[in-house]
């Protein structure tokens, strides 16, 4: 009624803004719908109210349609928003407010795990899953572990298109950049952290196997560097070390050289650790 007010007392669209600002504020229309229903009485229009949206009211999405499609997702959770909609002869997009919304579910992707393990294998992860409550019992026992892993690092560019994005004429092409993709020089990274962050990494020289001799001579150096950036730890020697269970962190002079170090090694239930791709950047 405002706009239409200001429209009949021959003020401008200019003007009808700053008079709809003054008047209401914060709760005022936007400019573009102040112009789009300046623009419609300014042309003869009198009625106030929206126009009807057009389409044909939707009678798919009934009670009996959302038991359905709850009812074939409970048979099926691999099935598609098409086969539903084929199946109950209604459209695809009726199908999904129906399941997002009524139904309240979600489609997410499975996560692929190395391998299924076996009934002894749960058991025993379950033991060890207990015996680490019982010890999580100190509040300081998650400070006191320190932890050990590889990872692979693939050599790429790091920068984005945005970063890579520069100053050209108005007729200058486009500037073009590859997508990433893993670069075949790659690297193994040791790296030991605990609650305060990293304390050693290290990366294995090329053509080198992580083997147990290989694998006790980066623990020595772990020690050599907790005594330096973690003192405390080192005094007291009231820390755990969890790795996984590879066989050259299982090997017999690795045991040996942790007992002669009087290193507490937490034990670490039978699974194969998934390796993410650490990436960084190649030199020029």
């Amino acid at each position: 009624m405002a706009i239409k007010f200001c429209v009949k007392a021959s003020k401008s669209a200019v003007e009808t803004i700053e008079l709809i600002n003054k008047a209401y504020g914060s709760a005022a229309m936007s400019h573009a719908n102040v112009y789009r229903w300046y623009a419609r009485f300014r042309d003869g229009r009198k009625d106030v109210k929206n126009d009807a949206r057009s389409g044909r009211p939707s009678t798919a999405r009934t009670d009996e349609n959302v038991e359905s499609v709850c009812h074939l997702l409970t048979e099926d959770r691999h099935t598609t928003l098409q086969m539903i909609a084929d199946r109950l002869n209604i459209g695809k997009e009726t199908v999904h407010w129906i399941v997002t919304e009524d139904v309240g579910k979600r489609k997410i992707c499975a996560r692929f795990v190395p391998h299924a393990l076996t009934t002894e294998q749960k058991q025993e992860r379950v033991v060890y899953c207990q015996d680490l409550l019982l010890m999580g019992q100190d509040e300081y026992f998650g400070e006191n572990i320190i932890t050990g892993d590889e990872t692979w690092c693939f050599a790429c560019d790091p920068a984005t298109k945005w970063q890579n994005a520069e100053w050209v004429g108005q007729n200058s092409p486009k500037p073009k950049k590859l997508r990433f993709q893993k670069s075949r020089v790659k690297t193994m990274l040791i790296v030991f952290f605990d609650a305060e962050g990293v304390i050693h990494g290290e990366f294995v020289p090329e053509g080198q196997k992580v083997n147990a001799e290989f694998y006790v001579g980066a623990l020595d150096r772990l020690l050599k560097r907790i005594r330096q950036v973690r003192m405390a730890k080192f005094q007291s020697n009231e820390w755990f070390l969890l790795h996984h269970n590879v066989p050259s962190h299982n090997d017999a002079i690795v045991n040996k050289f942790l007992a002669n170090r009087n290193v507490a090694v937490l034990h670490h239930p039978p699974y194969q650790i998934l390796h993410l791709p650490t990436i960084f950047s190649s030199p020029s």
